[in-house]
């Protein structure tokens, strides 16, 4: 077995990991010149203040999440079948979950990559990664995807607030292959391109797979617009299912172009009209006009990114779901969405009521829905359930 360094943590700090929590606090160390020895990353072992062992971790002594567990047992050696045995796990669900393969193929601590995100886009898989322990394994990882998957293209990908806790510099790197032009993505019977390279995140957002469905099952004949729409999954999918007319509106140039392309593959051009702009400016204008919409989507970016920007994101929920619903008619239907895991399900679900009775709008919560199962929860970790959909009958 190899020799790896050891931590340890303080006495009584080990309920929580014992109990199923998959990060280990700096304060729950014991501290030591040591810790500081260790190249943020290395796969390092786990004790107890009695020496017992808890198991392997990703160890950081750069940031506040200083430990990663990787698995309990501390005998295991990880490498390519490691990390295969795990990708075999992940793709086995995703399997049963979905009949086309373009999903998340594994989601960070929930599937055992600890700060490591796997998209699927048939046959070009994209490794999005934000801790130094993956980061660290990205060859050994895309060598295991490749003796599963076979892909054409293996991109690695990483950027934003996390890598830069973790001490990493931004990442966008092709492991295998060449990709020289958008991929397809095939979701809920419709086509779509993406750019995993250059688009946000991995290229496409899957956990917002059902909640696409939801809302173009209720699409049928409904004039829909899609706020913050990126590349208007919510609008095209309506548009397939029956919706007599899309607005797509967001102020990114080039994901509107993204979505005009999906409503020409569709074929449905003609019923698909783009808006440049931002929500919170272009949302009064059509509130103060007479259009009014069947249904609308708003899902913005996270306004709540941190613990000490939650009272001015609760303002700019509430803020959101006064003006979109102000743009909804009659016995029409709102779905406003977060993606701020700092922003609990309850808060928003208030501040939504609040927002659309400032409208002057009476209200009927018809759903409250999450991320589709490609993105499970890690129940010891309730930042997992970052995303939360809330879907309004509005009188």
């Amino acid at each position: 077995m190899t020799k790896r360094p050891t931590i340890h943590l303080k006495s009584g700090e080990e309920r929580r990991v014992l109990g199923g929590h998959p990060w280990i606090y700096s304060n729950e160390l014991q501290s030591g010149p040591e810790l500081k020895a260790i190249k943020p990353g290395t796969i390092t072992t786990l004790r107890q203040a009695d020496g017992k062992p808890i198991g392997l971790v990703f160890f950081n002594p750069k940031s506040l999440i200083s430990g990663r567990v990787i698995t309990r047992d501390h005998s295991l050696e990880i490498d390519v079948q490691f990390w295969r045995r795990r990708l075999e796990r992940a793709l086995k669900l995703r399997e049963r979950l979905i009949d086309v393969p373009f999903y998340r193929l594994a989601h960070a601590e929930a599937d055992g990559f600890p700060g490591c995100v796997i998209d699927r886009y048939g046959d070009v898989v994209v490794i999005d990664v934000s801790s130094a322990g993956m980061d660290a394994e990205l060859e050994t990882l895309s060598a295991a995807i490749d003796a599963l998957l076979s892909p054409r293209v293996i991109v690695a990908r990483g950027d934003g607030p996390a890598r830069e806790l973790e001490g990493l510099e931004p990442l966008s790197r092709v492991l295998k292959g060449n990709l020289d032009e958008p991929v397809e993505v095939i979701e809920n019977g419709a086509r779509f391109l993406c750019d995993p390279r250059a688009g946000q995140k991995t290229g496409w957002f899957f956990d917002q797979r059902d909640n696409r469905a939801l809302i173009a099952r209720l699409a049928k004949g409904a004039h829909v617009l899609d706020a913050y729409c990126y590349m208007s999954g919510f609008g095209n999918q309506a548009l397939k299912a029956g919706a007599e007319h899309v607005l797509a509106l967001d102020r990114s140039a080039p994901a509107l172009e993204f979505a005009k392309r999906a409503a020409e593959i569709n074929g449905h051009a003609a019923r698909f009209e783009t808006r440049m702009g931002d929500a919170f400016d272009v949302l009064p204008e059509i509130a103060a006009g007479q259009k009014r919409f069947d249904i609308v989507v708003a899902d913005p970016p996270a306004f709540v990114k941190s613990k000490k920007d939650f009272h001015q994101g609760a303002r700019a929920y509430r803020k959101l779901a006064r003006l979109a619903a102000s743009c909804v008619g009659k016995d029409g239907i709102l779905m406003l969405c977060s993606c701020s895991h700092n922003m609990p399900a309850d808060e928003l679900i208030k501040q939504a009521a609040r927002g659309i009775q400032e409208a002057g709008r009476n209200a009927r919560m018809l759903y409250h829905t999450g991320a589709a199962p490609d993105h499970p929860v890690h129940p010891g970790l309730p930042e997992s359930a970052y995303l939360k959909a809330l879907t309004f009958a509005i009188e």
